[in-house]
Protein backbone atom coordinates (compact mmCIF):
# COMPACT_ATOMS: atom_id res chain seq x y z
CA UNK A 1 0.00 0.00 0.00
CA UNK A 2 1.55 2.94 -0.86
CA UNK A 3 -0.48 6.72 0.22
CA UNK A 4 -1.04 9.12 -2.73
CA UNK A 5 -3.19 11.84 -0.71
CA UNK A 6 -5.41 12.65 2.68
CA UNK A 7 -8.54 14.89 2.47
CA UNK A 8 -7.27 17.12 6.10
CA UNK A 9 -6.43 20.61 4.62
CA UNK A 10 -3.79 21.85 7.18
CA UNK A 11 -4.76 25.57 8.32
CA UNK A 12 -1.60 26.88 8.38
CA UNK A 13 1.59 26.97 5.97
CA UNK A 14 3.70 23.71 6.96
CA UNK A 15 7.17 26.11 6.95
CA UNK A 16 8.88 23.44 8.78
CA UNK A 17 7.78 20.52 7.20
CA UNK A 18 9.02 21.90 3.67
CA UNK A 19 12.26 23.14 5.67
CA UNK A 20 13.03 19.69 6.40
CA UNK A 21 12.05 18.08 3.22
CA UNK A 22 14.32 20.95 1.92
CA UNK A 23 17.49 20.16 3.79
CA UNK A 24 16.54 15.98 3.17
CA UNK A 25 17.07 16.90 -0.45
CA UNK A 26 19.84 19.56 -0.44
CA UNK A 27 22.19 16.97 1.61
CA UNK A 28 20.91 14.29 -1.10
CA UNK A 29 22.10 16.28 -3.56
CA UNK A 30 25.67 16.72 -1.86
CA UNK A 31 26.19 13.13 -1.49
CA UNK A 32 25.40 12.70 -4.98
CA UNK A 33 27.90 16.16 -5.65
CA UNK A 34 30.62 13.87 -3.96
CA UNK A 35 30.82 10.96 -5.93
CA UNK A 36 32.66 7.97 -4.46
CA UNK A 37 33.48 10.26 -1.39
CA UNK A 38 29.33 9.63 -0.35
CA UNK A 39 30.16 6.39 1.32
CA UNK A 40 32.80 7.87 3.91
CA UNK A 41 30.56 10.30 4.77
CA UNK A 42 27.54 7.80 5.47
CA UNK A 43 29.72 5.72 7.74
CA UNK A 44 31.24 9.07 9.37
CA UNK A 45 27.71 10.53 9.93
CA UNK A 46 25.56 7.47 9.79
CA UNK A 47 24.53 5.82 12.94
CA UNK A 48 26.21 2.89 13.79
CA UNK A 49 25.07 1.20 16.66
CA UNK A 50 28.39 -1.16 17.55
CA UNK A 51 30.34 2.00 17.27
CA UNK A 52 28.12 3.89 18.89
CA UNK A 53 28.57 1.78 22.39
CA UNK A 54 32.32 1.17 21.72
CA UNK A 55 32.46 4.55 22.14
CA UNK A 56 30.09 4.79 25.30
CA UNK A 57 32.36 1.93 27.08
CA UNK A 58 35.25 4.98 26.50
CA UNK A 59 33.75 8.39 26.96
CA UNK A 60 29.94 8.83 28.05
CA UNK A 61 28.27 10.57 25.56
CA UNK A 62 30.97 11.97 23.57
CA UNK A 63 30.59 14.69 20.83
CA UNK A 64 31.68 12.09 18.07
CA UNK A 65 28.81 9.82 18.93
CA UNK A 66 25.86 11.80 19.40
CA UNK A 67 26.35 13.69 15.88
CA UNK A 68 25.35 10.72 14.05
CA UNK A 69 22.34 10.42 15.93
CA UNK A 70 20.86 13.67 14.19
CA UNK A 71 23.00 13.78 10.99
CA UNK A 72 22.13 10.07 10.09
CA UNK A 73 18.29 11.43 9.78
CA UNK A 74 19.21 13.58 6.57
CA UNK A 75 20.94 10.97 4.60
CA UNK A 76 19.48 8.42 2.55
CA UNK A 77 20.92 5.44 0.74
CA UNK A 78 19.76 6.30 -2.72
CA UNK A 79 16.93 8.22 -4.83
CA UNK A 80 13.85 6.24 -3.87
CA UNK A 81 14.69 6.19 -0.17
CA UNK A 82 15.01 9.50 -0.59
CA UNK A 83 11.70 10.27 -2.92
CA UNK A 84 9.27 7.85 -0.58
CA UNK A 85 10.63 9.27 2.99
CA UNK A 86 10.23 12.74 1.72
CA UNK A 87 6.31 11.76 -0.23
CA UNK A 88 5.13 10.14 3.41
CA UNK A 89 6.43 13.42 5.44
CA UNK A 90 5.01 15.31 2.63
CA UNK A 91 1.64 14.10 2.84
CA UNK A 92 1.09 13.68 6.66
CA UNK A 93 3.78 16.23 8.23
CA UNK A 94 1.66 19.36 7.56
CA UNK A 95 -1.25 18.17 9.19
CA UNK A 96 0.78 17.31 12.34
CA UNK A 97 2.70 20.71 12.10
CA UNK A 98 -0.42 21.85 11.87
CA UNK A 99 -1.86 20.87 15.54
CA UNK A 100 1.49 21.13 17.58
CA UNK A 101 2.40 24.69 15.85
CA UNK A 102 6.02 25.51 14.44
CA UNK A 103 8.62 24.82 16.57
CA UNK A 104 6.78 22.38 18.86
CA UNK A 105 6.43 20.13 15.48
CA UNK A 106 10.44 20.55 14.45
CA UNK A 107 11.35 19.52 18.13
CA UNK A 108 8.87 16.51 18.08
CA UNK A 109 10.28 15.67 14.91
CA UNK A 110 13.84 15.39 16.04
CA UNK A 111 12.99 13.35 19.16
CA UNK A 112 11.20 11.25 17.29
CA UNK A 113 14.04 10.60 15.57
CA UNK A 114 16.22 10.03 18.70
CA UNK A 115 14.01 7.37 20.12
CA UNK A 116 13.84 5.79 16.41
CA UNK A 117 17.36 5.21 16.52
CA UNK A 118 17.68 4.23 20.20
CA UNK A 119 15.17 1.60 19.61
CA UNK A 120 17.01 0.26 16.49
CA UNK A 121 20.08 0.35 18.74
CA UNK A 122 18.89 -1.42 21.59
CA UNK A 123 17.36 -4.35 19.38
CA UNK A 124 20.57 -4.27 17.16
CA UNK A 125 23.88 -3.59 18.89
CA UNK A 126 25.91 -5.36 17.47
CA UNK A 127 25.27 -3.82 13.85
CA UNK A 128 28.39 -2.16 12.00
CA UNK A 129 26.30 -0.98 9.19
CA UNK A 130 25.18 2.77 9.02
CA UNK A 131 21.61 3.71 9.63
CA UNK A 132 20.55 6.21 7.89
CA UNK A 133 17.15 7.79 6.61
CA UNK A 134 14.14 9.91 8.08
CA UNK A 135 11.76 7.24 8.18
CA UNK A 136 12.12 6.77 11.87
CA UNK A 137 11.86 10.70 12.77
CA UNK A 138 8.92 10.40 9.81
CA UNK A 139 7.22 6.99 11.48
CA UNK A 140 6.58 9.63 14.86
CA UNK A 141 4.85 12.06 12.34
CA UNK A 142 2.56 8.50 11.33
CA UNK A 143 2.31 8.06 14.95
CA UNK A 144 0.95 11.52 15.80
CA UNK A 145 -1.08 11.73 12.89
CA UNK A 146 -3.04 8.03 13.88
CA UNK A 147 -4.14 9.56 16.75
CA UNK A 148 -4.98 12.92 15.97
CA UNK A 149 -6.92 12.43 12.49
CA UNK A 150 -7.79 8.94 12.71
CA UNK A 151 -11.56 9.46 10.63
CA UNK A 152 -9.19 10.85 7.88
CA UNK A 153 -9.40 9.87 4.48
CA UNK A 154 -6.24 7.89 2.87
CA UNK A 155 -6.22 7.78 -1.02
CA UNK A 156 -3.94 4.70 -1.46
CA UNK A 157 -2.49 3.32 -4.11
CA UNK A 158 -3.19 -0.74 -3.71
CA UNK A 159 -1.36 -3.37 -6.40
CA UNK A 160 -2.30 -7.09 -6.58
CA UNK A 161 -0.52 -9.00 -8.58
CA UNK A 162 -0.79 -7.16 -12.36
CA UNK A 163 -3.73 -4.93 -11.24
CA UNK A 164 -3.34 -1.36 -9.49
CA UNK A 165 -6.27 -0.23 -7.59
CA UNK A 166 -7.04 3.10 -5.79
CA UNK A 167 -8.90 3.46 -2.85
CA UNK A 168 -9.84 5.52 0.35
CA UNK A 169 -8.71 3.84 3.73
CA UNK A 170 -9.47 5.08 7.28
CA UNK A 171 -5.97 6.68 8.46
CA UNK A 172 -6.36 4.41 11.46
CA UNK A 173 -6.41 1.98 9.36
CA UNK A 174 -3.72 2.42 6.92
CA UNK A 175 -1.22 3.31 9.80
CA UNK A 176 -2.03 1.14 12.14
CA UNK A 177 -1.43 -1.82 9.11
CA UNK A 178 1.30 -0.15 8.73
CA UNK A 179 2.50 0.11 12.52
CA UNK A 180 1.56 -3.99 12.68
CA UNK A 181 4.11 -4.82 9.48
CA UNK A 182 6.47 -2.92 10.70
CA UNK A 183 6.29 -4.85 13.97
CA UNK A 184 6.17 -8.00 12.48
CA UNK A 185 9.34 -7.49 10.12
CA UNK A 186 11.33 -6.23 12.99
CA UNK A 187 10.41 -9.36 14.68
CA UNK A 188 11.46 -11.81 11.76
CA UNK A 189 14.27 -9.49 11.51
CA UNK A 190 15.15 -9.99 14.76
CA UNK A 191 15.17 -14.06 14.84
CA UNK A 192 17.16 -14.44 12.16
CA UNK A 193 21.01 -13.66 13.67
CA UNK A 194 22.49 -12.79 10.14
CA UNK A 195 20.11 -9.80 9.82
CA UNK A 196 21.05 -8.44 13.24
CA UNK A 197 24.39 -7.74 11.95
CA UNK A 198 23.54 -6.93 8.50
CA UNK A 199 21.56 -4.06 6.62
CA UNK A 200 18.46 -3.78 5.12
CA UNK A 201 15.58 -1.85 6.41
CA UNK A 202 16.00 -0.36 9.81
CA UNK A 203 12.01 -1.84 11.43
CA UNK A 204 12.73 -1.42 15.24
CA UNK A 205 13.64 2.04 14.34
CA UNK A 206 9.95 2.71 12.75
CA UNK A 207 8.56 1.01 15.73
CA UNK A 208 10.62 2.94 18.06
CA UNK A 209 9.37 6.69 16.35
CA UNK A 210 5.60 5.53 15.97
CA UNK A 211 5.33 4.70 19.32
CA UNK A 212 7.50 7.74 19.89
CA UNK A 213 5.30 9.93 18.15
CA UNK A 214 2.22 8.52 20.36
CA UNK A 215 3.70 8.97 23.42
CA UNK A 216 5.04 12.52 22.65
CA UNK A 217 1.36 13.89 21.34
CA UNK A 218 0.16 14.70 24.50
CA UNK A 219 3.23 16.92 25.20
CA UNK A 220 3.16 18.51 22.12
CA UNK A 221 -0.03 18.93 20.95
CA UNK A 222 -1.55 22.63 21.34
CA UNK A 223 -3.62 22.99 24.10
CA UNK A 224 -6.47 24.93 22.16
CA UNK A 225 -6.60 22.53 19.20
CA UNK A 226 -9.56 20.94 18.37
CA UNK A 227 -9.73 17.96 15.79
CA UNK A 228 -11.52 18.47 12.30
CA UNK A 229 -14.91 17.27 11.55
CA UNK A 230 -14.63 14.56 9.02
CA UNK A 231 -18.65 14.56 7.77
CA UNK A 232 -19.68 11.66 4.87
CA UNK A 233 -15.65 10.99 4.23
CA UNK A 234 -15.07 14.04 2.38
CA UNK A 235 -16.68 17.28 3.50
CA UNK A 236 -14.24 18.98 6.18
CA UNK A 237 -15.32 21.43 9.05
CA UNK A 238 -12.79 22.45 11.37
CA UNK A 239 -14.12 23.19 14.81
CA UNK A 240 -11.26 25.95 15.68
CA UNK A 241 -8.94 26.95 18.14
CA UNK A 242 -9.75 28.26 21.62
Amino acid sequence: MFPLKDNIKAYNFPIVNIGLIVVNIFFFMYQISIGQKAEELIFAFGFVPARFFAQQAQSWLSLSSIVPVFSSMFLHANLLHLISNMWFLWIFGDNVEDCMGHWRYLLFFLLCGVASVAAQAIFNPQSTIPMIGASGAISGVLGAYFLTYPQARILTLLPIFILIYFIELPAYFFLGFWFVMQFIEGSLYTLNSKQMVGGGVAFWAHVGGFVAGVLLLRIFRCKDWHRPVIQSGKKIRRLGRG
